[in-house]
């Protein structure tokens, strides 16, 4: 890939799990009876041809990884899990009161920090006790976050009997000065173990996931790291961009130093030369830094254009109302997002006062929903159009105006009525969503926000 492109699109920029991005959401308008309304409403369209998604963040990690950006909490005290899982489900039982009917669940997907922080027997709790009030989809898919190192086979087969069929190991790269670097050293064989236990026990869908421009790492360490992985087989691979954000507060990103980070070309190169090893052992590129085999859900998703994107990352179907339970969580509506206390003493609190905890949130306008839609196009299917008046906006002559550059520089194909994303643009996906993306062109902002889009 030419350098002077690089230089050109590396940019600062959003990674789009929502429209509008967290930084741009009007949060003087929010209101929480009306955010109740709209979860009620979206509830009554949906539940009974749908169903709703599911996303429980379990922030407990026993120690620190400094690649990290999510909302965690450090401890070795695992006398933390039985209170958290309490709360957790007093506040489910607080959505399932503004539900007309018993929720059917289409999806759950259990975040972190580390949900195997968490006993086998205090997962089962927590899954059993969100179903004691809910009816399951007949298509559901569960999925959960997995650490290599302490994942055990009773996790595994636990979560299994309880109907999850897909799992993700964080793996990011497997040279011990990197994994020194991000205070997350875990051998190979743990990764082959707990990946084999999941195959053995009957899991369809194993993914892993790799980081590229991480503090130290070098070319052959992506080429040892996609080989060891090909060995092992993973139905699916997330292949992403570390995101350098040490500005935000308790991310813990302050365990090197600037220079330690592989840079624009030297950077692009790790993400080119692993895509290409990717693509030639098997795996197909599905929506940004996504891979998998022919025979994975996600890919046949792809294929048929119902994959889709939220907070949870890339799923292989749609539901409108997503709630999110556990601090930091944010739900969705499709009108309206909302998102919990971001901190555990918070979130406790509003959970005693027997008051949903959501400190913030966005209601959507119009052309919110618009910019929504062909935003998620581009991300899922690398396409989108303005045939419709659902999905054509008065702006749409600045943002063609905007991407004839990109069009030059082969980055996409462009009619009067569509924009197509080339493969050479599949790199720079998320600069051409920021084309479309009418809030930060109207206000760029003059603080670090974003990660750069290279």
């Amino acid at each position: 890939m030419k350098a002077s492109l690089i230089q050109k699109y590396n940019v600062p920029g959003p990674r789009y799990t929502s429209y509008p991005t967290v930084p741009y959401w009007e949060e003087e308008k929010f209101n929480l009876e009306k955010w109740k309304h709209e979860v009620q409403q979206t509830f009554k369209a949906t539940n009974n041809s749908e169903g709703i998604s599911l996303y429980i963040h379990l922030p407990f990690c026993e120690s620190l990884c400094t690649f990290c950006g999510c909302n965690k909490r450090i401890t070795k005290r695992h006398e933390v899990e039985e209170p958290y899982i309490t709360a957790l489900l007093q506040e489910w039982k607080m959505y399932c009161k503004l539900f007309a009917n018993r929720p059917i669940i289409k999806e759950i997907h259990l975040g972190g920090g580390t949900p195997t922080f968490f006993s086998s027997k205090n997962l089962s709790s927590l899954i059993n006790g969100i179903f004691e009030m809910a009816n399951l989809a007949s298509d559901y898919e569960f999925s959960f976050e997995g650490h290599p190192n302490n994942t055990t086979k009773e996790h595994l087969q636990t979560l299994f009997d309880l109907g999850f069929r897909r799992v993700s190991f964080g793996v990011q790269d497997y040279s011990v000065k990197v994994q020194e670097a991000i205070h997350r050293v875990q051998p190979f064989h743990n990764v082959a173990k707990v990946t084999f236990w999941a195959k053995e026990i009957g899991y369809t869908s194993i993914g892993h996931d790799l980081i590229f421009g991480l503090p130290f790492q070098t070319l052959e360490d992506v080429k040892d790291t996609i080989l060891k992985t090909k060995s092992l087989l993973p139905d699916r691979i997330s292949f992403y961009s570390y995101a350098h954000v040490p500005w935000i507060k308790g991310n813990g990103q302050r365990g090197f130093h600037d220079e330690d980070l592989p840079k624009d070309e030297e950077k692009r190169a790790l993400y080119e030369e692993g895509k290409k090893l990717l693509l030639e052992n098997g795996y197909h590129e599905i929506g940004m830094d996504h891979f998998a085999l022919v025979s994975d859900s996600m890919f046949t998703s792809f294929k048929n254009k119902t994959l889709h994107r939220n907070f949870m990352g890339y799923t292989a179907s749609k539901t409108d109302l997503m709630i999110g339970l556990g601090v930091s969580s944010i739900s969705d509506s499709w009108s309206s997002f909302a998102q919990n206390e971001k901190t555990l003493e918070a979130y406790y609190a509003r959970i005693e006062s027997k008051e949903l905890p959501v400190f913030r949130g966005h209601h959507l306008s119009e052309e919110d929903l618009i910019i929504r839609k062909h935003i998620l196009n581009l991300m899922c299917h690398f396409e989108t159009s303005w045939t419709t008046a659902e999905t054509y906006f008065e702006e749409i002559n600045d943002v063609l105006e905007h991407v004839k550059e990109m069009e030059q520089d082969d980055l996409i194909y462009l009619n009067d009525t569509s924009l197509q994303v080339t493969e050479k643009g599949k790199a720079f996906v998320r600069n051409i969503c920021m084309a479309f993306d009418l809030r930060l062109m109207r206000k760029v902002p003059d603080t670090e926000l974003f990660s750069m889009t290279i």
